[in-house]
């Protein structure tokens, strides 16, 4: 069965195909810039060198012909028509209260989809593009939906209910979703199999690093608390995002500062985190660089990073009480062997000791990084939410077929 995984952003389409049965990436690309003066296609069949190319005059269905195009071309591609494409994997990134877990798409799904684009509207159209484009385009082939939210859907109320006059949780939903949820699970899923037992007797905090960042506590194989919200900007600092903030700083500044909503959301989204604090980038080798040479700014950003998932991860330490493994997964999770060992220093008391060797060593690799003597495991677990979503939608095409 060859799965197409797609994860379409606004302005983006980034995708895979997966020859299921064996798990094996078959090619992978991204089109960047679509709507822009130019479009950027890049494209990499497995075992081959990437090609990149720029077109002009780009909408998002000409985007998606581009795709098709690419993947049954006779020289590069990997399909001999879209036919041999058997089924489809839609990346989701708000299923509101709908959906605990990824589900088979028919019009009533695409309509709850679209009713969550008021509390998703950056992701959820474009999210929702996808899918009807490939409905009309494939009508006869499976659509399957797995959504960023619904790993964190079985959190219990006094998680996700915020001290807010109750009714406005009644009357718009607002409440803690959660996201990055795709990727939790896969790493906790991971994480059980190192520790040889099911997942339904583990008991986890997985930290998702990247540029949007969160942390997840994990209670039986299940999410009971999270770091993200009601959006991607609560919780960690992030690579340009805010995180954790007195609510009445937005008030604060919408009357010093004279702005509008679209403006503050941009400074809390676009213009904090790594970057506002360090003035340089986004990118945390570039601070840790600048840091190096004194830049004092640059290193506040790393220590405040630092400070605040180390927070997180003790809270839900406390929150779970019995812990068997930490993870460390996406961009910084993954490559960044400061940030794990600083986020878990001095906490010989939790049972959690780091091996400053195996972390060094193992970086950017998958592994065991914690001592025999730490009580509590601690891991680098690569994520790969493209192999979980195929995953997904394997198991529902099948389930449907039958």
């Amino acid at each position: 069965m060859n799965i197409l995984v797609l994860n379409c952003g606004s302005s983006s389409i980034k995708y895979q195909v997966i020859k299921i049965e064996t798990e094996t990436l078959l090619a992978k690309g991204l089109v960047e810039r679509i709507g822009a003066e130019e479009t950027i296609f890049n494209y990499q069949k497995s075992g081959s060198d990437k090609i990149k190319s720029v077109a002009a005059g780009i909408n998002y269905e000409k985007a998606i012909s581009g795709v098709i195009a690419t993947l049954t071309d006779v020289k590069i591609g990997v399909l001999k028509s879209i036919n041999e494409i058997d089924a489809i994997g839609h990346r989701v990134v708000h299923g509101g209260e709908y959906f605990f877990k990824s589900v088979l798409i028919d019009d009533l799904v695409e309509k709850r989809i679209e009713e969550c684009i008021d509390i998703a509207p950056l992701h959820n159209p474009a999210n929702l593009q996808g899918i009807k484009i490939f409905r009309k385009l494939l009508p006869d082939t499976p659509n399957v939906a797995v959504f960023d939210t619904a790993f964190h859907q079985t959190m219990p109320k006094v998680s996700y209910i915020y001290p807010l006059p109750y009714n406005l949780y009644n009357k718009y939903k607002i409440r803690r979703y959660g996201f990055h949820g795709t990727s939790h699970r896969y790493v906790a899923e991971q994480a059980a199999v190192k520790l040889g037992k099911p997942l339904s007797r583990c008991n986890l905090i997985t930290c998702h690093l990247g540029n949007g960042c969160s942390v997840t506590a994990i209670q039986n194989g299940i999410s009971i608390d999270t770091s993200m919200g009601f959006t991607p900007l609560e919780g960690l600092m992030m690579g340009t995002r805010s995180g954790d903030i007195d609510p009445y700083i937005v008030l604060y500044l919408m009357e010093k500062e004279d702005l509008a909503i679209d403006e503050v959301n941009s400074l809390l989204n676009k213009q904090s985190g790594l970057l506002g604090v360090s003035g340089i980038s986004n990118d945390i080798r570039l601070i840790w660089d600048e840091a190096n040479k004194g830049n004092d700014q640059a290193k506040l950003a790393s220590e405040i990073f630092i400070y605040r998932l180390k927070k997180y991860i003790g809270s839900y330490l406390a929150v779970l009480g019995r812990v068997d493994a930490i993870v460390f997964t996406a961009g910084i999770g993954e490559n960044d062997e400061i940030i794990r060992e600083k986020s878990l220093a001095d906490m010989e008391n939790f049972g959690i000791i780091v091996d400053k060797n195996k972390n060094t060593e193992l970086n950017r690799q998958e592994g065991e990084i914690s001592t025999p003597e730490s009580k509590v495991k601690v891991y680098i677990i690569p994520t790969n939410e493209e192999l979980a979503i195929a995953r997904d939608t394997k198991t529902i095409v099948e389930n449907h077929r039958t």
